[in-house]
């Protein structure tokens, strides 16, 4: 081949140097192709190194209050609603009358009631006298003792009589005092649903009103049966109402997301799960100094948990699939790895990770969507406090 380029240069010299050049420019285009067509370099992405610290989580669940005392306020005699001594809405005292029914009907059970005491006790101040004119008759055996212990008998029937008759008295004056009802304890009066002149009684299905002491508040949510295992394994004692006293203080969450200022503490929980729902009801009250809430309101219960050394991955830092959290890890040649993860608990814009990465380990903190298992990256290494300065746990 030399031989042929020797002979060829020899004879054609001008034309072998402009076939040498076009030559070598090909040469160059064709390497810039390669180069084009080859597969492009790894795609650059930040990546931080998981690292265990102290931080709070918190479980918020839906709650429905209730006052501590809620009260239907009911009839206990039958009559037309004849007075309506407070409105909707207002703050009564123990005791501080409410509604007033027509009385007339048992002001006249009561006289004659009275009157059929008056006589029972007249029948039997008669049977009494006759014991009294029998008695030293039948000492002198002036008459038989058969007439005394008649006279006896009736005089045991008179005072059965008298006794019967103050029963219906009283009676009588339990029905007239119920006439005027009462409040049984301090509270807001609920809706009103009955006006002057409605037939009122016991046989309504629908009370007067609902009465509620709101000095302290009830919130009830419930725990599913997962939440109340970790609740369980994690808060310390022998019982289940030992474990709810160890329970720090909770808050509340109103509709508008606010924060309610008093902190409330849970009391107690159910004996039992619900069945249909898979979930066991806990009570926590908190205090009401100022009636802010109401019976009716609904909220959340937040409840706090403190890891004192938790490893922290950024919510941006993982994907879900199939219900599950996972990360992407470097491994060796920076090639990336899916990992699951087992999240004890989040706080704002992190999960606290109980499983699935370890303290120093590379994690991949955007771009996941252009990942996949053994893809090779360029790790651009970030600093996890600089994240936490901006957004802090």
């Amino acid at each position: 081949m030399n031989h042929l380029f020797q002979i060829f240069y020899k004879q054609k010299p001008a034309g072998f140097l402009y076939s040498l050049i076009v030559m070598v420019v090909l040469s160059g285009c064709a390497s810039s192709s390669a180069r084009s067509d080859g597969a492009p370099p790894p795609a650059a992405l930040p990546v931080f190194k998981a690292a265990a610290m102290p931080g709070t989580t918190y479980r918020e669940y839906n709650a429905a209050l209730e006052g501590r005392v809620n009260v239907e306020i009911r009839p206990q005699v039958d009559g037309y609603l004849d007075k309506i001594f407070v409105d909707e809405g207002a703050y009564v005292k123990a005791g501080q009358p409410l509604f007033r029914i027509n009385d007339r009907p048992y002001r006249e059970q009561l006289s004659n009631t009275s009157a059929s005491l008056a006589a029972a006790q007249a029948n039997e101040e008669k049977a009494a006298l006759e014991v009294s004119r029998l008695t030293p008759l039948v000492d002198n055996n002036v008459v038989s003792d058969v007439q005394l212990k008649t006279a006896k008998a009736a005089l045991q029937a008179a005072k059965a009589n008298v006794a019967q008759a103050e029963a219906m008295v009283g009676n009588a004056r339990i029905n007239l005092g119920y006439t005027v009802i009462t409040a049984p304890v301090n509270g807001y009066i609920g809706r009103i649903p009955y006006k002057l002149g409605s037939l009122v009684g016991r046989s309504e299905t629908q009370p007067l009103t609902l009465l509620s002491d709101v000095n302290e508040v009830y919130a009830y949510f419930s725990m599913s049966e997962v939440d109340f295992l970790q609740f369980k394994d994690k808060v310390k004692g022998n019982t289940i109402a030992e474990k709810v006293k160890q329970l720090p203080p909770v808050e509340l969450v109103m509709p508008d997301n606010t924060i309610y200022p008093e902190k409330g503490r849970i009391e107690t929980m159910e004996g039992q799960f619900d069945k249909t729902m898979g979930a066991v009801s806990f009570r926590a009250v908190f205090p009401n100094p100022n009636g802010l809430l109401r019976s009716g309101n609904t909220g959340k219960v937040k409840i706090s948990e403190s890891f004192p050394a938790a490893l922290v991955v950024p919510q941006e830092a993982t994907f879900e699939l199939q219900d599950k959290i996972f990360i992407f890890t470097v491994g060796d040649s920076n090639k990336v790895v899916s990992k699951p993860i087992k999240v004890s608990g989040k706080s704002n814009a992190y999960y606290f990770v109980e499983k699935g990465v370890t303290a120093g380990e590379s994690v991949v903190y955007t771009g996941l969507d252009r990942l996949r298992d053994g893809v090779v990256i360029q790790p651009e290494p970030m600093s996890l406090d600089s994240l936490l300065k901006v957004r802090p746990l």
